[in-house]
């Protein structure tokens, strides 16, 4: 009897306020092992997170649009076509962030010249510093960028550091940095941790996805990459000599406020310390810097409305010659895979971005699962060599024609980052941010190899029986 009364809870209870792909997976777990699948779910099935989280974000929404109250949707002077314009006003309306001037000074595309670049930075701090990476271990690597960090404590500079607590833990060195940091000077915290013996437990399946360096409020980093080795460590990684393929782009301008605020919000939320953030200034563009637009968009549980899978699909929408679409993991809801596919039918020339073999069995396999159904609307699927794993995340949209966008940041498009994961994303309506991305996309073309539907049409029955079985596990959230 118990049994049946749980299933009969289930069917009128699950199904509220979730995606119809998702209600279906979770449904399916309880149903067929109510023992395994009612705990996971009351664990980590529950859409809503604890009250304290949202009490933070709507103060934070608070301070957000108090800090940008007297910042237009975007800059006086710049005018948008309609389509665009819609977008930008979405993303504000969502999140708070107006679309402001942002200096641009290059794409990192080289791993380790990224981190050398930082350090760089962080050398000509005369302030403070504010580092937010998902995944960090100091490593052979990443030293360049913990010795500038604790040059700058040396020099009485405010460091401060936030890295995601189970998304760190597996990798070698984890539990000796906390010491390494604190004898260093530098004021660290992990973000969303599971330490119930020190009172501190959040939903296991939530990460702060984010991955971003501040410098005094005036120059700053973002993207892809974080602060690991680019093997990850992993014994498995350095026998099959796997590596990470990443993007950092550099910038500076008002368009570091919207940065300095996300880090003031998470900061807060893991210490309950405030920092004071200032609102932009217009200031002239730095030397050896081209100008851009730009938009932060902020995301996360804490967001109701979903701002980053709207925006991603908003600029689905928004393409009408051709669309790059380059991830990690794209394992899209009903709402995106209907506008990719839909953009393939409007004579868009779609382009999808993946590793050959991504880092993870079950993400290989739930991806994999919707080929069939992109290369039957024509999408062009390129496959980036193994052993190389491509983790760059960005959207280009139109990129030759009059009004082009992109889409540059920490967010996959999967129902994880859509879903469950703090990230941010840079939107891009005008400036050179997107001709590099364009010129990127071209270097990644030259070495992936296309994926045929004819050889996709040739993969066994028991690659189909797995890729599907997977696809179901991607949808329980």
């Amino acid at each position: 009897m118990l049994d049946y009364g749980i299933k009969i809870i289930a069917v009128g209870f699950v199904p509220e306020g979730r995606r119809p792909s998702s209600s279906t997976a979770w449904l399916l777990a309880i149903l067929l092992i109510p023992i395994v699948g009612l705990p996971l779910f009351l664990l980590m099935g529950s859409p809503y997170i604890n009250r304290r989280r949202h009490r933070i974000q709507q103060e934070a929404t608070l301070m957000i649009e108090d800090v940008q109250a007297d910042v237009p949707d975007h800059p006086q002077g710049h005018s948008f076509q309609a389509e665009i314009a819609s977008i930008l006003h979405m993303n504000r309306r969502l999140t708070g962030m107006p679309a402001v001037r942002c200096d641009h000074h290059g794409i990192h595309t080289d791993y380790d010249e990224a981190l050398r670049a930082m350090a760089r930075a962080i050398d000509r701090a005369k302030k403070y510093v504010h580092l937010q990476i998902y995944i960090t271990t100091w490593d052979d690597t990443t030293d360049v960028v913990f010795q500038a960090l604790s040059r700058a404590v040396d020099r009485g500079i405010k460091v401060r550091l936030l890295f995601d607590h189970v998304g760190s833990w597996k990798y070698p060195g984890y539990w000796k940095i906390g010491r390494r940091l604190t004898a260093a000077g530098i004021d660290w915290r992990v973000m969303l941790p599971l330490q119930p013996w020190k009172g501190r437990f959040r939903r296991p399946d939530l990460r702060n996805h984010r991955k971003f360096l501040v410098v005094d409020g005036q120059r700053a980093f973002m993207g892809s990459q974080n602060l690991i080795d680019r093997s990850y460590l992993t014994r498995t990684n350095v026998r099959n000599h796997r590596q990470w393929v990443d993007i950092m782009t550099e910038i500076s301008g008002p368009i570091v406020t919207s940065l300095e605020l996300i880090f003031a919000i998470d900061w807060y939320s893991e210490t309950g310390e405030t920092i004071n953030v200032q609102p932009p200034r217009n200031a002239p563009p730095l030397p050896h810097s081209t100008p851009n637009i730009a938009q932060l968009v902020p995301s996360g549980p804490g967001y109701t409305t979903e701002p980053n899978l709207r925006m991603f699909t908003s600029v689905v929408h928004h393409a009408k010659e051709r669309l790059v679409l380059c991830s990690p993991y794209f394992i899209p809801d009903e709402s995106l895979l209907e506008a990719v596919t839909s953009a393939c039918y409007r004579g868009v020339r779609v382009e999808l971005f993946v590793s050959e073999k991504a880092d993870q069995f079950v993400v290989h396999h739930a991806q994999s699962s919707y080929y069939q159904v992109l290369l039957e609307a024509g999408v062009h699927i390129y496959l980036f060599p193994r052993p190389f794993v491509l983790h760059s995340k960005y959207v280009v949209a139109d990129p030759t024609g009059d009004n082009p966008l992109a889409i540059i940041g920490s967010s996959n498009m999967d129902f994880r980052s859509f879903g469950l994961n703090y990230e941010i994303s840079l939107m891009v309506p005008q400036g050179s941010m997107i001709s590099e991305l364009t010129e990127l996309t071209d270097t990644y073309l030259g070495v992936s190899q296309e994926l045929s539907l004819e050889t996709w049409n040739r993969r066994s029955l028991v690659r189909r029986y797995i890729d599907n079985a997977m696809k179901l596990t991607s949808a329980l959230q």
